[in-house]
């Protein structure tokens, strides 16, 4: 007769069947990559090709069309975000103490990431491994809205990248032109509402990427521990 499981034993399968049968939500549910902030795993939800402007629905984990590009916006870059990160209270105070800026907050959306290859990823909702080399730091109506600027492992062309100062000055005009550009209809009279307050490198990204972290786990309260808790409880029950 096969004997009953410990509840720690029903806790091991479920977690292990669990991913089986579910597809993980990409903010929550995937790993920001084990060797992060050094390097990370950045879920991409736009790709240079892209005549509309994808974002991940918050609540789904699918990825959904946020509005067509305006004009000639095409970013020229990957771009996504990293896992289990949040822009909040630790993000948008260092943003104001390095600014010397009172009261800008995080935007509250997970940290942005662009990364660079040169390799034609042709869709979205893809996983790639990037090294981060800096960031530029953006103000959008008084919110902290930093796109971390990032290689992809092993690209033959920017891999070997470390440092955004290293960064071909034409490759960064035109990431630092699509974020000022992209949200705005062309009007001569209008204020702009993005601002780039700084360029940074690959030093103070990491510093970001950790804030970015730490927001995450205190206002999620660390999803994964949570779930192992409910699991746990259930195998007691």
């Amino acid at each position: 007769m096969t004997p009953e499981p410990t509840p720690q034993e029903l806790l091991s399968e479920l977690s292990e069947l669990m991913p089986l049968f579910f597809k993980p939500h990409p903010w929550h549910g995937i790993s920001p990559g084990r060797e992060a902030p050094d390097q990370v795993q950045a879920y991409i939800e736009l790709v240079p090709t892209d005549a509309v402007k994808y974002e991940i629905d918050k609540q789904s984990g699918h990825l959904k069309v946020d509005r067509p590009q305006l004009y000639s916006s095409f970013c020229p870059s990957l771009y996504g975000f990293i896992p289990r990160t949040y822009c909040g209270p630790l993000v948008g105070h260092h943003t104001s103490e390095t600014l010397q800026r009172q009261e800008i907050e995080g935007d509250g959306d997970p940290m942005d990431i662009c990364v660079l290859t040169e390799k034609p990823i042709t869709h979205g909702d893809v996983l790639v491994p990037a090294i981060p080399i800096g960031g530029i730091r953006l103000v959008d109506k008084n919110q902290a809205d930093d796109k971390i600027v990032a290689v992809m492992v092993g690209d033959k062309q920017y891999g070997s990248l470390r440092d955004i100062s290293h960064l071909n000055e034409a490759t960064l005009d035109g990431l630092i032109h699509y974020f000022l550009t992209y949200k705005d209809m062309p009007s001569p009279t209008r204020a702009r509402k993005v601002e780039v307050a700084a360029i940074y490198g690959r030093n103070e990204a990491l510093k970001v990427i950790e804030y970015s972290l730490q927001d995450y786990a205190e206002h999620f309260h660390e999803p994964s521990a949570r779930m192992e808790r409910v699991l746990a409880r259930l195998t007691r029950a």
